[in-house]
């Protein structure tokens, strides 16, 4: 059985909901007397919110998959977008667009796609457009960070939602990463994307769900 961890970003939200959860309840039973059904209930919703901030803030440990040909999957959740489009912030060409949408019930760690060198890494102030929407990848709050691995260079985006309003990362340019090593978190739901060499070898599908770490985007054909 494969452990799961609290992810690092998630301690002190974790902790501080359940020092508001056990307020509450001694609130409701110590202070205002309520009786048994409110007390029960109010256990009950409280409980479950707990639970639920503890769940999503979950990093389950791993067997990353590690391999120089191939682009292993940045987060959890569905495939929303493969498409060619035009890369307008660093490559200035087109390139192949896969984007992931992470649900609030995904798991929120962001995994490199590659090994190699960080060659840009940008935080762009934005809106909070759905996630889904198709200017949400250069309107909204986000990140860019290009990996080289000395072969191609791939350009990895977190993007903020709606409800996603504060996105982590950790690498800056001139830093190097592991394949499938974690690079960032994004809080509360929101998106992915991939920008790769137009001749990638894609592997998934239109609505497929993935896997961070684990599930194969592409093959390199270079």
């Amino acid at each position: 059985m494969k452990r799961t961890y609290i992810h690092k970003e998630g301690w002190k939200i974790v902790l501080s909901t359940f020092a508001i959860v056990l307020a509450i309840n001694l609130i409701t039973n110590f202070l205002l007397h309520a009786g048994p059904f409110v007390s029960w209930t109010v256990f009950a919703l409280t409980f479950s919110f707990f639970c639920f901030v503890t769940y999503f803030f979950r990093n389950p440990k791993r067997t990353i998959i590690t391999d120089d040909n191939k682009i292993i999957c940045p987060a959890d959740g569905k495939v929303v977008v493969i498409e060619e489009v035009f890369e307008p912030e660093y490559f200035e060409d087109k390139r192949l667009q896969v984007s992931v949408f992470m649900s609030p019930a995904n798991v929120h760690v962001n995994r490199a796609p590659i090994a190699g060198d960080v060659k840009y890494s940008k935080y762009h102030d934005g809106k909070y457009l759905v996630a889904w929407h198709p200017k949400s990848s250069t309107e909204n709050e986000r990140t860019s960070i290009v990996i080289d691995n000395g072969s191609v260079d791939v350009l990895v985006r977190q993007i903020a939602g709606k409800v996603a309003r504060r996105i982590v990362y950790y690498l800056e340019e001139g830093d190097t990463i592991e394949q499938g090593a974690d690079f960032g978190f994004i809080k509360f739901g929101s998106r992915v994307d991939l920008f790769l060499p137009l001749d990638t070898k894609i592997n998934i599908k239109l609505g497929q769900k993935v896997k961070g770490g684990i599930t194969i985007i592409g093959e390199l054909t270079k």
